[in-house]
């Protein structure tokens, strides 16, 4: 059996604990969920290290108090001690990409090291990239890039690769998706599929740590005043019985409030 309750904090709906590594895979928002689960997190007097260990944007002023480059484990450590808990939230990344204008991550083990830090209080990872497409399947031989400390795997997509055509426009790395998911490329992206990618050892949270929690969230719930296809996929996750997924999260990270609705296994 499945219920659904209306809950209002991501902090809420994804039962964040002490001391929480939080990875972000899939596609879909991550970036804007991980700047917005951290504001909301620094509110409730925690604090937080956002970083990634593939590669992002750089943040808004807005997203994040300080940014810190640096490819020295110490010297990153060291300004933790020294800074976060006046900060409250900083954001930590190896350095800046000539080319691409974007982050570079941090290695994995490095952030096993920013949790043990006394002062932190939840590291959040965004450990996959999508290059901005609602839908996306892991290349397998380094995707994603989930560090061992990880507790949490958030698995993203948009509500809006429902429906889209399965190509490299709307579904990043579209052959890899097609191969598991059975559809061919110019096909439509269904429900079905949609599970496949969040469930297939393939997919979306492969590599995940064996303890880790899994909660998919599907985002951008903004986009349509009808529930019921999102509601349709949840079901279908659940009714998998996955042994780590128990509940699924339908929000909306760009707006408030960002949770929609949680349709958790009972």
């Amino acid at each position: 059996m499945t219920s659904a309750a209306t809950i209002n904090t991501l902090k809420e709906a994804f039962e964040i604990r002490p001391k929480e590594v939080i990875s972000l895979v899939g596609a879909g928002g991550k970036t804007t969920l991980m700047f917005a689960l951290s504001r909301e997190l620094v509110a409730h007097k925690k604090v937080v290290i956002t970083t990634t260990t593939a590669k992002i944007s750089p943040p808004a002023p807005s997203d994040t108090t300080s940014l810190f480059l640096s490819r020295d484990e110490e010297e990153i450590v060291d300004y933790i001690i020294r800074n976060a808990s006046r900060k409250g939230h900083v954001t930590i990344a190896s350095g800046l990409l000539a080319d691409s204008g974007k982050l570079q991550g941090i290695s994995p083990l490095s952030v096993s090291k920013l949790i043990e830090l006394g002062p932190v209080d939840c590291v959040v990872v965004e450990a996959d990239g999508a290059s901005k497409r609602p839908l996306k399947a892991p290349n397998p031989e380094y995707e994603p890039v989930i560090p061992p400390c990880t507790t949490l795997v958030i698995a993203m997509v948009g509500i809006d690769a429902l429906g889209c055509k399965l190509s490299e426009e709307s579904v990043f790395r579209s052959e890899i998706a097609s191969r598991l998911t059975g559809i061919p490329l110019g096909g439509t992206v269904s429900a079905d599929a949609i599970v496949n990618l969040m469930l297939h050892p393939s997919g979306m949270t492969r590599g995940s740590p064996a303890e880790a929690r899994i909660i998919p969230f599907i985002n951008k719930m903004d986009l349509t005043i009808d529930l019921s296809a999102a509601r349709d996929i949840a079901f279908q996750i659940l009714a998998a019985k996955h042994t780590r997924i128990y509940r699924v999260v339908l929000g909306q990270a760009k707006v408030h409030p960002p949770v929609a609705e949680v349709i958790s296994r009972e």
